[in-house]
């Protein structure tokens, strides 16, 4: 590896990222294991190349940042179906808005909890509080609050997998037999991969996790700042 540059090592993961998915999407429909899902398989397999080699984060994204720039745009192609259930949504507008505010106060409360248990940093603590959101907003609120974008992708992307891996075993448990509930709960909780997994189940659990996926992120881009400083000053 030391005969290339830096600029080439990072094309070439940047292909390696892109093919790898690619093959990473054909072994997972032929086995539908959790661990061989893409969004797990394949960021893990790079980490282990990353760290045999020793290439650092910042050489990596130095070809791939487009990746999570492209992000915002997959997150607003979500407002599709959305459209397309629109009466629905309007019928349940009430209880999907109430499920979003709580679920975010209970993300931000609980993350604080959570850094103060392991004495974080005020950086690492304000990126784990920003992390309740789907990765484009995430990064967009930790900008205004001294977060590290770095650490909310990574904090962001765990909730996600952690989600999607215990979903059907909580929804399971909570009994849920509402489509909506199901999927509000699923774009609440994981975000981009619980709506992933809500399309998975039925698609009007996919909705309802588009919904509260977008809204939840639009609500704590705008207010998000002012509530964690809140929560900081009067938990801290």
């Amino acid at each position: 590896m030391n005969a290339l540059s830096l600029n080439e090592i990072s094309i070439l993961f940047f292909v390696f990222t892109l093919v790898g998915y690619v093959l990473a999407k054909k072994l997972y429909r032929k086995f539908p294991y959790m661990l061989l899902a893409p969004a797990l398989f394949v960021p893990f397999v790079i980490i282990i190349f990353m760290s045999i080699f020793h290439i650092s984060y910042d050489t990596y994204m130095q070809e791939s940042q487009w990746i999570i720039w492209m992000l915002g745009p997959a997150t607003v192609a979500f407002a599709i179906p959305i459209y397309e259930y629109h009466q629905v949504i309007r019928k349940h507008a009430m209880s999907i808005s109430l499920g979003i505010v709580i679920g975010m106060l209970a993300g931000i409360v609980s993350a604080f909890y959570l850094a103060k248990l392991f004495s974080f940093d005020q950086e690492t603590t304000f990126s784990l509080m920003a992390r309740s959101i789907s990765t484009p907003f995430a990064m967009e609120l930790t900008s205004h609050i001294g977060g590290s974008v770095e650490l909310v992708i990574l904090f962001t992307m765990i909730t996600g997998i952690a989600g999607v891996a215990i979903a059907d075993l909580v929804l399971a448990g909570l009994k849920l037999h509402s489509n909506f509930a199901q999927g509000s709960a699923l774009g609440n909780a994981a975000h981009g991969f619980g709506t992933s997994k809500a399309f998975m189940r039925d698609k009007e659990e996919g909705v309802a996790a588009c919904l509260s996926m977008v809204l939840a992120g639009v609500f704590m881009v705008l207010l998000g700042p002012s509530v964690i400083h809140l929560v900081v000053y009067l938990l801290g």
